[in-house]
């Protein structure tokens, strides 16, 4: 299964990627769980663009909790959009590989594509926009309520996360966690899970994947 952008077109490699891309054309609502490096948000930004190409939805907004600013994003330089672009850089990334620059610009400036920290989706509702949750097992259970919540007309809502990659204070409980916990029955909720066979970097990723599960595990 292809998706055809602007730029290329992106192709599943693995099993767990086919039924990923599968899932965000199918539901409303997908969650992709796994390691670094195995596509869940790459993929899902590209689903995003070849939905607003083929006129499905009218926006794209990609967010990401910025936990590791945490309170010291006061003490950085600049306005908010510079304090808090260093930790949205990654989905700037996907979007440039889908898109010309000059239009992702374009898009970015008329709002037709929002990159946005999670506190900024309080009291919104999204609709008829292709929505990316990224990095979600630093959002707080309260932070992943209130972001599913949002859920508006003709949207899709991707959730991505990493369970071993909580950054999150001691105490704090992962709203990824939560989530697949509560959600995991109900229809037209797909829950996606990759492992380190499905890395596409540097093959040495997925072999550094595996060492530090075979530790945990012992």
């Amino acid at each position: 299964m292809e998706i055809k952008t602007r730029k290329k077109l992106i192709e599943p490699r693995t099993d767990a990627q086919k039924a990923y891309v599968q899932s965000l054309f199918d539901n409303a609502l997908a969650f992709g769980i796994g390691p670094a490096g195995t596509g869940k948000t790459y993929l899902a930004v590209a689903v995003g663009v070849n939905m607003f190409i083929n006129g499905k939805v009218d926006k794209i907004i990609l967010s990401r909790p910025a936990v590791e600013a945490g309170e010291k994003l006061g003490y950085l330089p600049g306005d908010m959009k510079d304090k808090v672009d260093p930790y949205m850089q990654p989905l700037y990334d996907a979007l440039n590989d889908f898109l010309p620059g000059k239009q992702a610009a374009k898009m970015i400036e008329e709002k037709i594509i929002e990159i946005a920290p999670l506190a900024f989706m309080r009291g919104r509702t999204l609709s008829n926009a292709f929505v990316v949750l990224d990095e979600a097992q630093n959002a707080t259970t309260m932070q992943m309520k209130m972001f599913l919540t949002r859920l508006g007309e003709g949207s899709r809502m991707v959730i991505t996360g990493d369970r071993t990659q909580i950054d999150l204070p001691r105490g704090v409980g992962s709203g990824l966690s939560d989530a697949e916990r509560l959600l995991k029955n109900i229809p037209k909720i797909s829950f996606n899970y990759f492992t380190s066979k499905d890395v596409v970097r540097h093959p040495l990723v997925a072999a550094i994947i595996e060492a530090y599960e075979a530790d945990e595990a012992v």
